[in-house]
């Protein structure tokens, strides 16, 4: 019997390997096609940005490589099945295709918002309506067409992530999903209702609900067309919904939600906000419940990798992540009743969980 494990294991470590090798060779294929397209960070007659910490390629290389390792070892130690490369898969290859496609004709539309620093070109967009979105929100994010507010984006930001991160992105949600699953575990997902703060496309909350398939999940989302992305993603499981609404305003009553988790949010937030963000989380929060923040890596965190999160919103709109690189969690997450448990890194993202108290 041992020996048959042992074979298992190591033929599940070589589907995983290839798999993910794969989905590397995809997405950074079409990073390095698309930043052969583009001009380059810096823009004509304005100096070259020299970061004021030197990018570690090792580094680099070896939080990624790491990142695909502690995601094995997550499989291994039965938080969650081995991911499900839809992407890859040849039945979907042609709607890949078509993603690909769509990211590499948006190249030249990126590039030409990136020379001209013109990341607010969606203001004048028809869904662009000041009385339900925010100033704040009513951006051309990573100079994306559309800003969030297309059906067109929605199809094809998962596609950019994935390209941008060079096939990572999935694996570093998946640290976040390990937490949750941490969490989760300690009740019945029956009975467990989760919250996924800004939950996009409904990306995460499909990976959710191929490892806890009863679980009561709800997303929230500000931009219709990515919540009615994340709508089809999850429309297998029932109990699920998609939620529209503001992450500072939330639409549901005090102490709703076992759970709560945010991915990708906080660094697109102006630091003004964050903390009414905080609060809202608080306040849905049951006492004792965890809030999971999984959020781009901060200064200091891992200092080979500080020059490349400064090269970042030099060739992505990214208005306030400069502020975030810096930004305080600690003292704004206590106000609000918040205690620090677990931390984990994961390639360019950081994994906090919190407590809170009561």
């Amino acid at each position: 019997m041992g020996v048959l494990k042992d074979a298992m294991k190591t033929a599940g470590r070589a589907r995983y390997t290839a798999a993910q090798g794969l989905r590397a060779a995809w997405y950074g294929g079409q990073y390095a096609l698309a930043r052969r397209r583009s001009a380059g960070f810096n823009r004509p007659g304005e100096p070259v940005f020299k970061p004021a910490n030197a990018p570690d390629t090792k580094a680099l290389r070896t939080a990624y490589f790491d990142l695909f390792r502690q995601d094995r070892a997550n499989v291994e130690g039965g938080l969650y099945p081995d991911p499900v490369v839809t992407d890859m898969r040849l039945r979907d290859l042609p709607k890949s295709i078509r993603r690909a496609q769509a990211f590499l004709s948006d190249v030249s539309d990126v590039d030409r918002r990136r020379l001209d620093r013109n990341g607010t070109e969606v203001r004048t967009h028809e869904a662009a309506d000041p009385k339900r979105f925010p100033t704040y929100y009513r951006q051309n994010f990573h100079y994306q067409t559309d800003g969030w507010l297309s059906e067109g984006s929605a199809e094809i930001y998962d596609h950019q992530v994935e390209a941008l991160f060079t096939g990572a992105a999935d694996a570093m949600r998946r640290a976040a999903l390990a937490e949750l699953v941490r969490e989760v575990r300690r009740g019945d997902q029956r009975e467990t209702h989760v919250l996924d703060l800004a939950c996009g496309t409904g990306r995460f909350m499909a990976q959710t609900l191929r490892t806890m398939p009863r679980l009561n999940l709800t997303g929230l989302d500000l931009s219709p067309p990515y919540a009615g992305a994340a709508r089809a993603a999850v429309r297998r499981w029932p109990q699920v919904e998609v939620v529209e609404g503001l992450a500072e305003q939330l639409p549901f009553e005090d102490a709703r939600f076992d759970h709560l988790i945010s991915i990708y949010l906080f660094h697109e937030l102006p630091p003004r906000v964050r903390p009414k963000v905080i609060a809202e989380a608080a306040r849905v929060l049951k006492p004792g419940g965890s809030f999971i923040i999984a959020d781009s890596l901060q200064f200091g965190d891992d200092a080979g990798l500080d020059g490349f999160l400064e090269y970042f919103p030099e060739g992505f709109h990214e208005p306030y992540y400069k502020g975030y690189l810096k930004w305080k969690f600690d003292p704004h997450m206590a106000a609000a009743g918040f205690t620090s448990e677990r931390l984990n890194l994961a390639f360019l993202t950081k994994v906090r969980v919190w407590r809170k108290q009561g």
